[in-house]
Protein backbone atom coordinates (compact mmCIF):
# COMPACT_ATOMS: atom_id res chain seq x y z
CA UNK A 1 0.00 0.00 0.00
CA UNK A 2 2.77 2.46 1.12
CA UNK A 3 5.14 1.64 -1.83
CA UNK A 4 2.20 1.80 -4.57
CA UNK A 5 1.40 4.93 -2.75
CA UNK A 6 4.91 6.58 -3.27
CA UNK A 7 5.25 5.65 -6.72
CA UNK A 8 1.70 7.45 -7.42
CA UNK A 9 3.09 10.72 -5.53
CA UNK A 10 6.02 10.19 -7.86
CA UNK A 11 3.77 9.81 -11.14
CA UNK A 12 1.56 12.48 -10.31
CA UNK A 13 4.84 14.99 -10.03
CA UNK A 14 5.76 14.25 -13.80
CA UNK A 15 2.33 14.37 -14.86
CA UNK A 16 1.60 17.63 -13.11
CA UNK A 17 4.99 19.16 -15.66
CA UNK A 18 3.79 17.97 -18.49
CA UNK A 19 0.18 18.93 -17.84
CA UNK A 20 1.27 22.73 -16.68
CA UNK A 21 2.51 22.90 -20.58
CA UNK A 22 -0.92 24.00 -21.65
CA UNK A 23 -0.46 27.18 -19.89
CA UNK A 24 2.26 28.04 -22.44
CA UNK A 25 1.44 30.84 -24.47
CA UNK A 26 2.45 28.22 -28.00
CA UNK A 27 -1.22 27.10 -29.03
CA UNK A 28 0.01 24.20 -27.64
CA UNK A 29 3.01 23.22 -29.30
CA UNK A 30 5.28 22.18 -26.04
CA UNK A 31 2.31 20.05 -24.63
CA UNK A 32 2.14 18.20 -28.05
CA UNK A 33 5.72 17.45 -28.11
CA UNK A 34 5.74 15.99 -24.94
CA UNK A 35 2.77 13.95 -25.42
CA UNK A 36 4.37 12.41 -28.60
CA UNK A 37 6.86 11.71 -26.54
CA UNK A 38 4.91 9.80 -23.79
CA UNK A 39 2.44 7.99 -26.01
CA UNK A 40 5.25 6.69 -28.94
CA UNK A 41 8.28 6.00 -26.34
CA UNK A 42 8.43 2.46 -25.72
CA UNK A 43 9.53 2.51 -22.14
CA UNK A 44 6.53 5.13 -20.95
CA UNK A 45 4.34 2.23 -22.34
CA UNK A 46 6.12 0.09 -20.20
CA UNK A 47 5.72 1.96 -17.17
CA UNK A 48 1.90 2.51 -18.35
CA UNK A 49 1.49 -0.99 -17.49
CA UNK A 50 3.27 -0.44 -13.56
CA UNK A 51 1.07 2.34 -13.32
CA UNK A 52 -1.98 0.87 -14.24
CA UNK A 53 -0.87 -1.69 -11.97
CA UNK A 54 -0.31 0.87 -9.18
CA UNK A 55 -3.23 2.43 -8.91
CA UNK A 56 -5.06 -1.48 -8.90
CA UNK A 57 -3.13 -2.42 -5.75
CA UNK A 58 -3.38 0.79 -4.00
CA UNK A 59 -7.21 1.16 -4.25
CA UNK A 60 -7.84 -2.72 -3.66
CA UNK A 61 -5.55 -3.30 -0.81
CA UNK A 62 -6.97 0.86 0.68
CA UNK A 63 -10.50 -1.05 0.33
CA UNK A 64 -8.89 -4.36 2.09
CA UNK A 65 -7.39 -2.21 5.22
CA UNK A 66 -11.08 -0.39 5.58
CA UNK A 67 -12.76 -3.55 5.51
CA UNK A 68 -10.77 -5.18 7.79
CA UNK A 69 -11.02 -1.42 10.50
CA UNK A 70 -14.50 -1.95 10.32
CA UNK A 71 -14.63 -5.03 11.00
CA UNK A 72 -12.60 -4.77 14.36
CA UNK A 73 -14.65 -2.20 15.35
CA UNK A 74 -17.79 -2.71 14.17
CA UNK A 75 -19.40 -0.70 16.92
CA UNK A 76 -18.71 2.81 16.98
CA UNK A 77 -17.41 4.71 19.86
CA UNK A 78 -20.16 5.98 21.98
CA UNK A 79 -18.30 9.35 22.67
CA UNK A 80 -17.42 11.22 18.82
CA UNK A 81 -13.94 12.21 18.97
CA UNK A 82 -12.61 9.78 21.23
CA UNK A 83 -10.65 8.07 18.11
CA UNK A 84 -7.20 9.45 17.70
CA UNK A 85 -7.35 9.13 14.39
CA UNK A 86 -6.52 12.24 12.83
CA UNK A 87 -9.06 14.31 10.56
CA UNK A 88 -7.28 13.28 7.45
CA UNK A 89 -6.50 9.97 8.41
CA UNK A 90 -10.46 9.43 9.45
CA UNK A 91 -11.63 9.95 6.10
CA UNK A 92 -8.90 8.37 3.62
CA UNK A 93 -11.61 5.86 2.49
CA UNK A 94 -13.98 8.92 1.35
CA UNK A 95 -11.48 10.92 -0.01
CA UNK A 96 -10.24 7.92 -2.05
CA UNK A 97 -13.62 7.13 -3.12
CA UNK A 98 -14.65 10.70 -4.72
CA UNK A 99 -10.47 10.41 -6.44
CA UNK A 100 -11.53 6.95 -8.24
CA UNK A 101 -14.90 8.77 -9.30
CA UNK A 102 -12.18 11.03 -10.31
CA UNK A 103 -9.92 9.14 -12.35
CA UNK A 104 -13.05 6.84 -13.88
CA UNK A 105 -14.02 10.24 -15.34
CA UNK A 106 -10.22 11.26 -16.20
CA UNK A 107 -9.36 7.95 -17.77
CA UNK A 108 -12.86 7.89 -20.20
CA UNK A 109 -11.67 11.77 -21.08
CA UNK A 110 -7.76 11.10 -22.03
CA UNK A 111 -6.65 7.89 -21.70
CA UNK A 112 -9.54 5.77 -22.84
CA UNK A 113 -9.72 7.78 -26.07
CA UNK A 114 -6.07 7.46 -26.70
CA UNK A 115 -6.50 3.64 -26.43
CA UNK A 116 -9.68 4.00 -28.75
CA UNK A 117 -11.83 2.36 -26.39
CA UNK A 118 -13.96 6.06 -26.16
CA UNK A 119 -14.16 8.57 -29.30
CA UNK A 120 -12.82 12.17 -29.00
CA UNK A 121 -15.24 15.12 -28.52
CA UNK A 122 -17.04 15.91 -31.29
CA UNK A 123 -14.31 18.19 -34.28
CA UNK A 124 -11.26 17.00 -32.18
CA UNK A 125 -8.79 14.37 -33.45
CA UNK A 126 -8.08 11.43 -31.16
CA UNK A 127 -3.96 12.56 -30.42
CA UNK A 128 -4.78 16.21 -30.34
CA UNK A 129 -5.25 16.25 -26.09
CA UNK A 130 -4.49 19.65 -25.93
CA UNK A 131 -8.03 20.89 -28.19
CA UNK A 132 -9.42 17.86 -26.01
CA UNK A 133 -8.35 19.54 -23.17
CA UNK A 134 -9.67 23.02 -24.83
CA UNK A 135 -12.95 21.50 -25.08
CA UNK A 136 -13.46 19.99 -21.78
CA UNK A 137 -12.55 23.12 -20.20
CA UNK A 138 -14.47 25.15 -21.88
CA UNK A 139 -17.40 23.37 -20.34
CA UNK A 140 -17.40 25.39 -17.02
CA UNK A 141 -19.10 22.74 -15.17
CA UNK A 142 -16.52 20.44 -15.65
CA UNK A 143 -13.48 22.89 -14.87
CA UNK A 144 -15.03 24.09 -11.52
CA UNK A 145 -16.07 19.89 -10.74
CA UNK A 146 -12.20 19.41 -11.68
CA UNK A 147 -11.04 22.00 -9.26
CA UNK A 148 -13.21 20.53 -6.58
CA UNK A 149 -11.90 17.10 -7.12
CA UNK A 150 -8.38 18.88 -6.59
CA UNK A 151 -9.19 19.72 -3.37
CA UNK A 152 -10.10 16.22 -2.06
CA UNK A 153 -6.79 15.03 -3.40
CA UNK A 154 -5.10 17.50 -1.59
CA UNK A 155 -6.83 16.48 1.64
CA UNK A 156 -5.89 12.88 0.81
CA UNK A 157 -2.28 13.39 -0.39
CA UNK A 158 -2.08 15.12 2.95
CA UNK A 159 -2.41 12.36 5.10
CA UNK A 160 -1.00 9.67 2.04
CA UNK A 161 2.28 10.82 2.43
CA UNK A 162 3.45 10.90 6.03
CA UNK A 163 1.67 7.86 6.17
CA UNK A 164 3.88 5.78 3.47
CA UNK A 165 7.01 6.75 5.18
CA UNK A 166 5.40 6.04 9.24
CA UNK A 167 3.98 2.43 7.46
CA UNK A 168 7.53 2.21 5.65
CA UNK A 169 9.15 2.22 9.50
CA UNK A 170 10.91 5.39 8.91
CA UNK A 171 9.88 7.48 11.70
CA UNK A 172 12.58 9.26 14.01
CA UNK A 173 12.79 12.38 15.87
CA UNK A 174 14.81 13.81 13.60
CA UNK A 175 13.12 13.05 9.92
CA UNK A 176 9.86 13.03 10.84
CA UNK A 177 9.16 17.28 11.30
CA UNK A 178 10.83 17.77 7.72
CA UNK A 179 8.39 14.62 6.56
CA UNK A 180 5.92 16.07 7.48
CA UNK A 181 6.25 19.41 6.53
CA UNK A 182 7.34 18.10 2.81
CA UNK A 183 3.75 16.00 2.86
CA UNK A 184 1.92 19.38 3.46
CA UNK A 185 3.83 21.10 1.25
CA UNK A 186 3.26 18.49 -1.43
CA UNK A 187 -0.29 18.04 -0.94
CA UNK A 188 -0.60 22.15 -1.50
CA UNK A 189 1.55 22.66 -4.01
CA UNK A 190 0.21 19.56 -6.43
CA UNK A 191 -3.55 19.78 -5.98
CA UNK A 192 -2.98 23.63 -6.69
CA UNK A 193 -0.99 22.97 -10.06
CA UNK A 194 -3.47 20.82 -11.53
CA UNK A 195 -6.37 23.22 -9.93
CA UNK A 196 -4.74 26.38 -11.88
CA UNK A 197 -5.03 24.66 -15.64
CA UNK A 198 -8.72 24.56 -15.92
CA UNK A 199 -8.87 27.98 -13.71
CA UNK A 200 -6.50 29.41 -16.37
CA UNK A 201 -8.96 27.90 -19.36
CA UNK A 202 -11.88 29.42 -17.44
CA UNK A 203 -10.30 32.81 -17.44
CA UNK A 204 -8.49 33.38 -20.51
CA UNK A 205 -10.33 31.18 -22.95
Amino acid sequence: MALAGLFLITFLVVHLAINLLLLSNDDGAAFKVAVEFMTTNPLVKIMEIFLMGGFAIHIVIGVFIQIQNWLARPVRYKVAGYSHLSFFSKYMIHTGAIIFIFLCIHFTNFYFVKLGLVSPPAGVEKEDFYQMANSLFADRFYAVLYVVLMIFLGFHLHHAFQSAFQTLGLNHTKYTPFIKAAGTIYSVVVPLGFASIPLFFIFTK
